[in-house]
């Protein structure tokens, strides 16, 4: 099964509480409801916390599950500060889960939205 995130940059306050009152009335209607939003209010704070190295690291993760920061910065060949770095934001982003089997990235696609 695919696991895929909305990515949403710009928009209003307004354009997230249509998005949460449409899910809230299709699940009372009985439809099931199971999707993930992330939203940046402004096209820097997207761009501070997606680089090319960081979507590069999302890719390897997503491919490549990894027991440790440290395992992860040894397979990619980048000095482990920055790996820690990267993976603290994208982790604080909702894109790098970390359990105790490790750090994993489950998302399959993700879709951007941008408001004009």
């Amino acid at each position: 099964m695919s696991k895929d995130i909305e990515l949403h940059i710009g928009g209003s306050f307004d354009n997230v509480a249509k998005r949460v009152a449409d899910a809230w009335h299709r699940a009372e209607r009985g439809e099931a409801v199971s999707e993930d939003h992330l939203t940046f209010v402004t096209w820097d704070a997207f761009s501070s916390a997606m680089t090319g190295k960081r979507l590069e690291l999302l890719r390897y993760l997503h491919e490549h599950p990894q027991v440790s920061v440290a395992a992860l910065a040894r397979a990619l060949g980048r000095d482990y500060r920055r790996v820690h770095e990267d993976v603290e934001i994208l982790g604080r982003a909702g894109l790098i889960e970390q359990d105790e089997t490790g750090l994993h990235a489950g998302y399959d696609e993700i879709r951007t939205v941008i408001s004009l």
